[in-house]
Protein backbone atom coordinates (compact mmCIF):
# COMPACT_ATOMS: atom_id res chain seq x y z
CA UNK A 1 0.00 0.00 0.00
CA UNK A 2 0.94 3.54 -0.39
CA UNK A 3 0.21 6.12 2.11
CA UNK A 4 -0.11 9.88 1.91
CA UNK A 5 0.40 11.98 5.18
CA UNK A 6 -1.39 14.94 5.70
CA UNK A 7 0.86 16.70 8.64
CA UNK A 8 -1.04 19.86 10.49
CA UNK A 9 2.21 21.56 11.52
CA UNK A 10 0.48 23.11 14.67
CA UNK A 11 -2.26 21.31 15.44
CA UNK A 12 -2.07 20.64 19.47
CA UNK A 13 0.66 23.17 19.47
CA UNK A 14 3.15 20.59 19.19
CA UNK A 15 6.43 19.64 17.17
CA UNK A 16 5.54 17.57 14.29
CA UNK A 17 9.41 16.83 13.64
CA UNK A 18 8.63 13.67 16.04
CA UNK A 19 5.58 12.49 14.07
CA UNK A 20 7.87 12.77 11.11
CA UNK A 21 10.46 10.72 12.14
CA UNK A 22 8.49 8.02 14.00
CA UNK A 23 7.02 7.69 10.19
CA UNK A 24 9.80 7.50 8.43
CA UNK A 25 11.47 5.06 10.79
CA UNK A 26 8.04 2.70 11.13
CA UNK A 27 8.58 2.60 7.28
CA UNK A 28 12.27 2.02 6.98
CA UNK A 29 11.69 -1.88 6.31
CA UNK A 30 8.41 -2.11 5.59
CA UNK A 31 7.08 -3.18 2.14
CA UNK A 32 4.66 -0.46 2.26
CA UNK A 33 5.67 3.19 0.95
CA UNK A 34 4.85 6.43 1.91
CA UNK A 35 4.42 10.11 1.09
CA UNK A 36 4.05 13.34 3.32
CA UNK A 37 3.66 17.19 2.87
CA UNK A 38 2.44 19.77 5.04
CA UNK A 39 -0.67 21.79 5.73
CA UNK A 40 -0.33 25.52 6.15
CA UNK A 41 -4.07 26.59 6.42
CA UNK A 42 -4.85 28.33 3.55
CA UNK A 43 -5.09 26.13 0.45
CA UNK A 44 -5.08 22.88 2.70
CA UNK A 45 -7.84 22.28 0.44
CA UNK A 46 -5.95 22.55 -2.74
CA UNK A 47 -2.73 20.76 -1.61
CA UNK A 48 -4.46 17.59 -0.51
CA UNK A 49 -6.41 17.35 -4.08
CA UNK A 50 -2.65 17.87 -5.95
CA UNK A 51 -1.21 15.85 -3.38
CA UNK A 52 -3.35 12.67 -4.23
CA UNK A 53 -3.54 13.28 -7.86
CA UNK A 54 0.56 13.27 -7.83
CA UNK A 55 1.07 10.35 -5.64
CA UNK A 56 -2.35 7.90 -6.07
CA UNK A 57 -2.03 6.55 -2.38
CA UNK A 58 -4.43 3.85 -1.03
CA UNK A 59 -4.88 6.02 2.17
CA UNK A 60 -4.95 9.83 2.94
CA UNK A 61 -3.84 9.45 6.70
CA UNK A 62 -4.70 12.95 8.55
CA UNK A 63 -1.76 13.51 10.92
CA UNK A 64 -3.26 16.24 13.69
CA UNK A 65 -6.45 17.06 15.58
CA UNK A 66 -10.54 16.96 14.70
CA UNK A 67 -9.70 20.07 12.41
CA UNK A 68 -7.06 18.35 10.41
CA UNK A 69 -9.29 14.83 10.71
CA UNK A 70 -12.16 16.95 9.26
CA UNK A 71 -10.44 18.92 6.71
CA UNK A 72 -9.29 15.66 5.10
CA UNK A 73 -12.32 13.50 5.12
CA UNK A 74 -13.69 16.70 3.21
CA UNK A 75 -11.48 16.30 0.28
CA UNK A 76 -11.86 12.36 0.48
CA UNK A 77 -15.95 12.42 0.29
CA UNK A 78 -17.01 10.85 -2.89
CA UNK A 79 -13.31 9.49 -3.62
CA UNK A 80 -12.90 6.15 -2.67
CA UNK A 81 -10.51 6.75 -0.92
CA UNK A 82 -10.10 5.73 2.53
CA UNK A 83 -8.33 7.82 5.31
CA UNK A 84 -6.56 7.06 8.61
CA UNK A 85 -6.08 9.14 11.29
CA UNK A 86 -2.37 9.67 13.65
CA UNK A 87 -3.81 11.88 16.70
CA UNK A 88 -1.60 14.51 17.19
CA UNK A 89 -3.76 17.47 18.14
CA UNK A 90 -4.92 18.52 21.72
CA UNK A 91 -8.13 16.77 22.54
CA UNK A 92 -8.01 14.02 19.79
CA UNK A 93 -11.93 13.72 20.12
CA UNK A 94 -12.45 11.93 17.11
CA UNK A 95 -9.95 9.89 17.70
CA UNK A 96 -10.63 8.95 20.67
CA UNK A 97 -14.07 7.79 19.45
CA UNK A 98 -12.57 5.42 16.61
CA UNK A 99 -10.50 3.85 19.24
CA UNK A 100 -7.06 4.74 17.83
CA UNK A 101 -4.65 5.42 20.63
CA UNK A 102 -2.54 8.35 21.19
CA UNK A 103 0.79 6.66 20.80
CA UNK A 104 2.78 7.10 17.04
CA UNK A 105 3.92 3.73 16.61
CA UNK A 106 0.36 2.08 18.24
CA UNK A 107 -1.85 4.30 15.71
CA UNK A 108 0.46 3.35 12.72
CA UNK A 109 0.25 -0.42 13.24
CA UNK A 110 -3.22 0.08 12.88
CA UNK A 111 -2.79 1.86 9.75
CA UNK A 112 -1.00 -1.38 8.21
CA UNK A 113 -3.55 -3.73 9.93
CA UNK A 114 -6.24 -2.15 11.15
CA UNK A 115 -10.23 -2.61 9.13
CA UNK A 116 -12.13 -0.61 7.12
CA UNK A 117 -15.17 1.30 8.50
CA UNK A 118 -17.67 2.87 7.08
CA UNK A 119 -18.96 6.04 9.03
CA UNK A 120 -21.91 8.32 8.80
CA UNK A 121 -21.05 11.93 7.39
CA UNK A 122 -23.72 15.06 8.67
CA UNK A 123 -24.27 17.74 5.93
CA UNK A 124 -24.48 21.02 7.60
CA UNK A 125 -26.62 23.95 5.60
CA UNK A 126 -25.24 22.57 2.31
CA UNK A 127 -21.82 23.57 2.43
CA UNK A 128 -20.34 22.10 5.20
CA UNK A 129 -20.06 18.87 7.15
CA UNK A 130 -19.70 17.50 10.84
CA UNK A 131 -18.04 14.46 11.35
CA UNK A 132 -18.01 14.30 15.22
CA UNK A 133 -20.02 17.04 17.10
CA UNK A 134 -21.23 20.62 16.14
CA UNK A 135 -23.40 22.61 18.34
CA UNK A 136 -25.42 25.91 18.83
CA UNK A 137 -25.61 28.03 22.32
CA UNK A 138 -22.41 28.11 24.78
CA UNK A 139 -19.94 25.53 24.11
CA UNK A 140 -19.88 27.09 20.78
CA UNK A 141 -19.33 30.32 22.69
CA UNK A 142 -16.79 29.08 24.45
CA UNK A 143 -14.90 27.72 21.20
CA UNK A 144 -14.97 30.81 19.71
CA UNK A 145 -13.34 32.12 23.05
CA UNK A 146 -11.04 29.62 23.46
CA UNK A 147 -9.84 30.13 19.46
CA UNK A 148 -9.22 33.76 20.44
CA UNK A 149 -7.19 33.16 23.77
CA UNK A 150 -3.28 33.00 23.94
CA UNK A 151 -3.77 29.52 26.32
CA UNK A 152 -4.27 25.88 25.42
CA UNK A 153 -5.46 22.98 26.50
CA UNK A 154 -7.47 22.47 29.87
CA UNK A 155 -6.49 26.03 31.04
CA UNK A 156 -7.39 27.67 28.08
CA UNK A 157 -10.79 25.81 27.82
CA UNK A 158 -11.15 26.90 31.56
CA UNK A 159 -10.79 30.54 31.50
CA UNK A 160 -12.90 30.00 28.19
CA UNK A 161 -15.56 28.51 30.68
CA UNK A 162 -15.49 31.25 33.61
CA UNK A 163 -16.19 34.17 30.45
CA UNK A 164 -18.61 32.55 28.89
CA UNK A 165 -20.69 31.39 32.21
CA UNK A 166 -20.65 35.48 33.86
CA UNK A 167 -23.41 36.10 30.64
CA UNK A 168 -25.00 32.95 29.76
CA UNK A 169 -28.71 32.88 28.44
CA UNK A 170 -31.39 30.69 27.33
CA UNK A 171 -32.03 30.68 23.56
CA UNK A 172 -35.93 30.45 22.09
CA UNK A 173 -35.32 27.48 19.33
CA UNK A 174 -38.00 26.12 17.14
CA UNK A 175 -36.50 22.28 16.52
CA UNK A 176 -38.54 20.00 13.18
CA UNK A 177 -37.45 16.58 13.19
CA UNK A 178 -39.61 14.26 10.60
CA UNK A 179 -43.09 15.45 11.54
CA UNK A 180 -42.38 16.58 14.80
CA UNK A 181 -41.23 20.09 15.56
CA UNK A 182 -41.10 21.26 19.29
CA UNK A 183 -40.16 24.90 20.54
CA UNK A 184 -37.77 24.67 23.35
CA UNK A 185 -36.05 27.25 26.21
CA UNK A 186 -32.20 25.83 25.82
CA UNK A 187 -28.60 26.77 26.75
CA UNK A 188 -27.35 24.17 23.55
CA UNK A 189 -28.49 22.02 20.87
CA UNK A 190 -25.56 19.54 19.32
CA UNK A 191 -25.69 17.63 16.50
CA UNK A 192 -24.39 14.69 17.88
CA UNK A 193 -22.97 11.76 14.93
CA UNK A 194 -20.49 10.27 18.10
CA UNK A 195 -20.39 9.97 22.23
CA UNK A 196 -18.18 12.77 23.14
CA UNK A 197 -16.61 15.28 23.25
CA UNK A 198 -12.63 15.64 22.83
CA UNK A 199 -12.41 16.43 26.53
CA UNK A 200 -14.14 13.18 27.18
CA UNK A 201 -17.25 13.88 28.57
CA UNK A 202 -20.21 11.77 27.04
CA UNK A 203 -23.31 14.15 25.92
CA UNK A 204 -24.91 11.11 23.99
CA UNK A 205 -24.44 7.44 25.58
CA UNK A 206 -26.11 5.91 22.26
CA UNK A 207 -24.09 7.39 19.61
CA UNK A 208 -22.75 5.31 16.78
CA UNK A 209 -21.14 6.50 14.07
CA UNK A 210 -22.24 4.22 11.70
CA UNK A 211 -26.23 3.62 12.54
CA UNK A 212 -27.60 6.22 9.81
CA UNK A 213 -28.67 8.40 12.07
CA UNK A 214 -27.62 11.26 14.36
CA UNK A 215 -28.85 12.42 17.88
CA UNK A 216 -30.50 16.44 18.42
CA UNK A 217 -28.70 16.52 22.49
CA UNK A 218 -30.89 19.51 24.13
CA UNK A 219 -28.78 21.09 26.83
CA UNK A 220 -32.31 22.64 28.59
CA UNK A 221 -30.66 23.60 31.80
CA UNK A 222 -27.06 24.02 31.96
CA UNK A 223 -25.61 25.01 35.50
CA UNK A 224 -21.67 25.95 36.51
CA UNK A 225 -21.26 22.10 37.66
CA UNK A 226 -22.43 20.68 34.34
CA UNK A 227 -20.47 22.53 32.07
CA UNK A 228 -17.21 21.86 33.93
CA UNK A 229 -18.68 18.25 33.25
CA UNK A 230 -17.35 19.19 29.88
CA UNK A 231 -14.35 20.17 31.27
CA UNK A 232 -13.47 16.56 32.85
CA UNK A 233 -14.44 13.59 31.28
CA UNK A 234 -15.54 11.54 34.16
CA UNK A 235 -18.74 13.25 35.17
CA UNK A 236 -21.61 11.55 33.45
CA UNK A 237 -23.87 14.29 32.46
CA UNK A 238 -27.34 14.29 33.95
CA UNK A 239 -30.09 12.96 31.60
CA UNK A 240 -33.03 14.88 33.42
CA UNK A 241 -31.15 18.08 32.16
CA UNK A 242 -31.04 16.62 28.51
CA UNK A 243 -33.38 15.65 26.08
CA UNK A 244 -32.11 13.49 23.19
CA UNK A 245 -34.03 13.54 19.77
CA UNK A 246 -32.82 10.52 17.08
CA UNK A 247 -32.80 11.90 13.70
CA UNK A 248 -31.74 11.56 9.82
CA UNK A 249 -32.66 15.42 9.29
CA UNK A 250 -33.48 18.84 11.74
CA UNK A 251 -33.81 21.88 10.79
CA UNK A 252 -33.17 24.45 13.60
CA UNK A 253 -34.08 28.03 14.11
CA UNK A 254 -33.38 30.68 17.09
CA UNK A 255 -35.44 33.68 17.77
CA UNK A 256 -31.82 35.42 18.24
CA UNK A 257 -28.35 34.87 16.30
CA UNK A 258 -26.51 32.18 18.13
CA UNK A 259 -22.97 31.04 18.42
CA UNK A 260 -22.32 28.12 16.14
CA UNK A 261 -19.19 25.49 15.80
CA UNK A 262 -18.59 22.15 13.68
CA UNK A 263 -15.84 19.39 15.25
CA UNK A 264 -14.13 22.12 17.58
CA UNK A 265 -13.86 25.17 14.94
CA UNK A 266 -16.17 28.63 15.27
CA UNK A 267 -18.57 29.06 12.40
CA UNK A 268 -20.48 32.15 13.42
CA UNK A 269 -23.32 33.36 14.52
CA UNK A 270 -26.67 31.73 13.01
CA UNK A 271 -30.63 32.25 13.30
CA UNK A 272 -30.98 28.68 11.17
CA UNK A 273 -29.43 25.55 10.74
CA UNK A 274 -30.19 22.46 8.65
CA UNK A 275 -28.40 18.96 8.43
CA UNK A 276 -28.74 15.39 7.25
CA UNK A 277 -27.09 12.15 7.48
CA UNK A 278 -25.29 10.54 4.52
CA UNK A 279 -24.81 7.33 5.51
CA UNK A 280 -21.50 5.36 5.22
CA UNK A 281 -20.35 8.31 3.37
CA UNK A 282 -16.27 8.03 4.66
CA UNK A 283 -14.13 5.23 5.43
CA UNK A 284 -11.69 4.97 8.21
CA UNK A 285 -9.35 2.79 9.11
CA UNK A 286 -9.82 1.62 12.92
CA UNK A 287 -8.38 -0.81 15.29
CA UNK A 288 -9.42 -4.18 14.36
CA UNK A 289 -11.73 -5.02 17.76
CA UNK A 290 -13.17 -1.55 17.13
CA UNK A 291 -17.05 -1.99 17.18
CA UNK A 292 -18.36 -2.29 13.73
Amino acid sequence: MTFLFAINPVSGGRDKSVWEESIRTYFADSPHSYHHFYLNGETDDVMIREQIAQHHPDCVVAVGGDGTIKCVATELLGTGLPMGVLPAGSANGMARELGIPPDVNESLDILVHGTLKPIDVISVNDNDICLHLGDIGLNAQMVKHYEQNNFRGKLGYLRSVVRVLRNRQQLRVEITVGEECVQRAAFMIVLANARMYGTGAVINPDGDLSDGKFEVVIFRRLSFWEIIKLFWRYQPFDPKQIEILPATSVTIETLRKAYFQVDGEYRGRITELHASIRPSALTIIVPNDATP
